[in-house]
């Protein structure tokens, strides 16, 4: 799915400071370049047909042509999320070093680990980029400071392993997320091509969550958007509108996850909340 990301017209990219949420992420790709780094608590990308455990400390850069989606993120995610569009990243990034950032996919590694004084210096350094937003020169050219010095930092550092994703966890993955699901479990696995255990299996190993869960938390995921503050549907058709077959289902999940009713929860419009946008929220 390709993502809009709709930036100022005076900005040349964005940079946002990501904080576990609790909306859905979809696979996504768009026309600019995107890194990530993490800096507190631990999540799994999957980028194409790769897996990507990340934790504190991880650089990854997302590329136009590549389809990525964060899957799993521990209560105390946190990472910076920068965004460059290509035409201003090709008049920055003149040194031939510097020429894989105006490519359209990775060529090699897209993710490694940066040492604790890299990680630190980019993390302060993003900061003061972050403040300066009132000010579109300024802060067009700090993002292309902080764009060009991750990448001296990322190719300091050290690859992080990588693993390969099973394609019929991919396609579940996908059908999953764009709605496109089979009803039930038992032919989602068919249509992967592979039988339902071997699919709930393999979908636990390679992303740490199972089937059941990942649906509910996109289910949720869905909730939270329609539902915002309760302005614009009912508790009870936000819900049917999010997948959950009835009311009593839907308590009963939001409780497994949240620890309390969803009645009892103090509620924010996600649209508000934390100023910056989910990994694949559209």
């Amino acid at each position: 799915m390709f993502a809009a990301l709709n930036l100022p017209s005076n900005w040349q990219g964005n940079l946002w400071h990501y904080r576990f949420q609790e909306w859905r992420h979809t696979y996504h790709h768009h026309a600019e370049l995107e890194f990530n780094v993490v800096t507190r608590g631990a999540g799994i990308y999957l980028l194409d047909n790769e897996k990507y455990a990340m934790r504190r400390g991880d650089l990854i850069w997302l590329y136009p042509a590549q389809h990525h989606v964060l899957v799993q993120e521990t209560a105390d995610f946190e990472m910076w999320i920068g965004v460059f569009r290509p035409e201003a990243l090709a008049g920055i990034a003149t040194d031939p070093n510097q020429q894989p950032l105006c490519r359209e996919t990775a060529s090699g590694e897209c993710c490694r680990r940066l040492p604790m004084k890299h990680l630190q210096r980019l993390d302060a350094l993003l900061t003061e980029v972050h403040a300066s937003k009132d000010q579109a020169a300024h802060f067009n050219a700090g993002l292309g400071y902080a764009f060009l010095t991750a990448w001296h930092a990322f190719e300091q550092a050290s690859a992080i392993p990588i693993e390969d994703v099973h394609p019929a966890v991919e396609k579940a993955a996908r059908c999953l997320q764009d709605e496109t699901a089979p009803a039930n479990f038992r032919e989602l696995a068919r249509h992967t091509g592979l039988s339902a255990a071997r699919l709930s299996r393999l979908f636990k190993q390679q992303t740490g969550t199972s089937l059941v869960e990942f649906r509910n938390r996109l289910r949720l995921g869905r909730f939270f958007q329609l539902y915002g503050t309760g302005q614009r549907l009912t508790m009870l058709d936000a819900a049917l509108a999010a997948g959950f077959g009835s009311y009593p289902q839907f308590h009963r999940v939001f409780r497994t996850a949240y620890g309390c009713s969803p009645r009892s929860r103090r509620w924010q419009d996600p649209a508000l909340s934390a100023g910056a946008p989910s990994p694949g929220r559209l």
